[in-house]
């Protein structure tokens, strides 16, 4: 995913945002762009994406904490997101998430310190079929139960 000089910083994004134009309509494909990249979007990250755009950082910094695909901080390599929608509720959802909380000592939204996992709760996947629902890594795993949901922790460790 992203070498660790990466994400603090050390190379620059001025590679990547070399490949836009400078028109604003493509912050957010920018801003995707240098998340990609970083694996977050740095401090720094808004000042030069408001700099190659020509428009102020606040601007830069109101789009991204407007959409919920951008994060502001480092997140884990691997992205654990609990399903919490009415189907997978009712199908134990809750038992499954205060579990894997436990086990990764997190709870969502925050990230292990050794940045292994990142802990999302998602109001609903759409896959109410499949309920209860855990996607990790953007790979969906359905009927999901407690035991499965830990093997599967452990299996990325």
């Amino acid at each position: 995913m992203v070498e660790e000089a990466q994400v603090h910083g050390d190379p620059s994004i001025d590679d990547v945002l070399a490949r836009f134009d400078t028109d604003a309509s493509g912050i957010i494909p920018a801003l995707q762009a240098v998340q990609e990249r970083l694996g977050y979007l740095s401090p720094e990250s808004f000042g030069k994406v408001a700099g190659h755009f020509n428009v102020p950082e606040s601007a830069v910094y109101g789009v991204a904490t407007f959409y919920a695909q951008f994060h502001l901080t480092r997140q884990g390599r691997h992205r654990v997101r609990v399903c919490r929608g009415t189907a997978c509720h009712v199908r134990g959802s809750a038992r499954i998430l205060s579990t894997v909380e436990k086990r990764l000592g997190i709870r969502p939204g925050e990230t292990t310190p050794d940045y292994a996992f990142t802990l999302e709760r998602v109001a609903c996947f759409g896959s109410c079929a499949l309920a209860p629902v855990v996607v990790v890594d953007d790979k969906v795993h359905g009927r999901m139960t407690v035991s499965k949901a830990l093997k599967l922790i452990e299996g990325l460790r």
